[in-house]
C-alpha cells in the first residue's frame, strides 16, 4: 500500500493524457464516413487502444515488480535485445525500405524500439559501477561500446532515423560527468557534417587545409615550442569524418532519406514529390488557426492530403484540428513529462536510478524535439514516431515500457542508500 502512495501519479496523469490525445487524433486522421466498423481491428484508433491496454497492463507488472529486478537483469535484457537486431538479417520484414520488423501472427514487432530501453538500462547499470569513471578513455569506451552497437546494426537494416535517437544517451553522459568540452567537440562535429553535406569532399579538404595551416602559424607565433603532430592528427581525423559522412550519405543513405535531406538543406525544392508529405503538413498546421477547425473538421486530414498522417505527422492533425491551443497543449504536456522525470531523477539515491531517468527523459525528449520538428520542417523527414501519440505497437509498448521501469525504481527510492 505504501507503494502505491509513493508512485509519481504526476507522471501517470500526463501519460494517460498523451495517450488519450493520441487515439483520439489516431481517429480522427483515419476517420471514414464509408466504414462505421468502430471496434474491429480494422479501425486503427481501436487497434492503438489495443496495444494501450496491452502495454498498460505490461506496466502494472513492472510497478510490482523488485525494484533491483531490472537492474540485476539489464545486461540480459540488452543481450536479447541485440540477438533481436541480428535476427533481422534472416527473419526480419521490409517496410518502407527498411529489414526493420518481424511478423507474428499478423503483428507486428520493431527490435529497434525495444533496443532503446534495453540500451537505457545497459548504460545506467554500467555507470552505476564504482570503477566507472567518464573521465578515463577506457570508461568512455565501454559506454559508448554498448550504444555503438544498437547504432551500427540498425544503420545496416538501414534505417538512419532511428540510429539518430541513441544519440540522446549524450545527455546522460553529461550529467554523471563527462567533459564539457565534449559538448564544444560535438558542436564543432555537427558543423562539419554540415559543410561536408552540402559541399564536395575535396572543397571541404581544402578549407580544412587552411583553417588548420593559419592555425598553426599563429600558435607558432604566440608560443614557439608548439609541435605539429597533434594538429597533423586532428586534420587527419578531420578530414577522415568528412570522407565518412560523405560515404554514408552517398552509399549507405536510401534515396528517399537523401531527398529529404537535401530538401532540408535548401538544396532541392519538390513540393509535389519527395517534399509533399512535409509541404501538405505545413499547410494542415497553418489552417488550424488559433482554435483548430474542429474535431473531424480538418479538410487536409479528411482529405488524406498527409500520407502517414496517424504515424510519423500525427502532429499535423492536432494542429489542423486544434490549432495553436491544441499543439500548445501537447508541447506543454510534454514539457512537463520530461521537467518532472528529471526533477525525480535528481531525487534518486542512487546513480542506476538517476541515469536510467535521465535516459528516460532524453529518449522522450529527442523522440519528441525531432517528430514536432519534421511536422514543420525544422528537422528532415526521418520516419520518428510522437511518443505515445503515433500510432504503432512497438512505439507504444516501448515508451510505456521506459516510463514505468521509472516509475517502479522511483517509487523504490526511498529504501535505497544514496551512492
Amino acid at each position: 500500500m505504501n507503494k502505491i502512495f509513493r508512485i509519481d501519479w504526476i507522471t501517470i496523469i500526463i501519460y494517460f493524457l498523451l495517450v488519450s490525445a493520441g487515439i483520439i487524433n489516431i481517429f480522427s486522421s483515419t476517420y471514414d464516413t464509408n466504414d462505421l466498423s468502430y471496434i474491429s481491428l480494422d479501425n486503427l484508433a481501436f487497434k492503438q487502444f489495443i496495444f494501450f491496454i496491452f502495454s498498460l497492463i505490461s506496466g502494472i507488472l513492472i510497478l510490482v515488480a523488485p525494484s533491483k529486478f531490472f537492474q540485476r537483469f539489464s545486461s540480459l535484457i540488452y543481450l536479447f535485445s541485440i540477438i533481436l537486431l541480428l535476427g533481422l538479417f534472416a527473419f526480419g520484414n521490409t517496410v518502407y525500405g527498411h529489414k526493420s520488423w518481424y511478423t507474428f501472427f499478423g503483428v507486428s514487432i520493431q527490435p529497434t524500439e525495444i533496443a532503446k530501453f534495453a540500451t537505457n538500462l545497459a548504460v545506467a547499470k554500467l555507470l552505476s559501477e564504482i570503477q566507472i569513471d567518464l573521465k578515463k578513455i577506457k570508461s568512455l569506451a565501454q559506454v559508448f561500446m554498448i550504444v555503438l552497437i544498437p547504432v551500427i546494426l540498425t544503420l545496416i537494416q538501414p534505417d538512419f532515423g532511428s540510429a539518430l535517437i541513441f544519440l540522446s544517451f549524450i545527455f546522460v553522459l553529461f550529467r554523471e560527468g563527462l567533459n564539457p568540452n565534449f559538448l564544444l567537440f560535438l558542436a564543432l562535429s555537427l558543423i562539419l557534417a554540415f559543410f561536408a553535406l552540402i559541399k564536395p569532399f575535396f572543397y571541404v579538404s581544402i578549407f580544412l587545409t587552411g583553417f588548420f595551416g593559419c592555425f598553426y602559424f599563429l600558435s607558432k607565433k604566440i608560443n614557439k615550442k608548439v609541435s605539429i603532430i597533434p594538429l597533423i592528427i586532428v586534420f587527419v581525423s578531420s578530414c577522415i569524418y568528412v570522407y565518412s559522412i560523405n560515404y554514408v550519405y552517398n552509399d549507405l543513405l536510401s534515396q528517399r532519406h537523401k531527398d529529404r535531406i537535401d530538401i532540408f538543406l535548401g538544396k532541392e525544392t519538390d513540393v509535389m514529390g519527395v517534399g509533399y508529405n512535409l509541404n501538405q503538413s505545413i499547410i494542415a498546421i497553418g489552417s488550424g488557426g488559433v482554435s483548430g477547425k474542429g474535431f473531424l473538421q480538418g479538410t487536409q486530414t479528411k482529405g488524406r492530403f498527409v500520407p502517414r498522417q496517424h504515424t510519423d505527422y500525427i502532429f499535423s492533425t492536432i494542429g489542423e484540428e486544434w490549432g495553436f491551443y491544441g499543439t500548445s497543449l501537447i508541447i506543454i504536456l510534454f514539457t512537463s513529462l520530461i521537467l518532472r522525470i528529471l526533477f525525480r531523477a535528481e531525487q534518486q539515491k542512487n546513480v542506476f536510478g538517476r541515469s536510467y531517468a535521465y535516459g528516460t527523459a532524453s529518449l522522450i525528449f529527442i523522440h519528441f524535439f525531432i517528430n514536432i520538428g519534421m511536422s514543420i520542417g525544422l528537422v528532415p523527414t526521418i520516419g520518428i514516431p510522437l511518443p505515445f501519440i503515433s500510432y504503432g505497437g512497438s512505439s507504444m509498448y516501448t515508451f510505456t515500457t521506459l516510463v514505468f521501469v521509472y516509475l517502479n525504481i522511483d517509487g523504490n527510492r526511498l529504501n535505497e542508500t544514496r551512492l
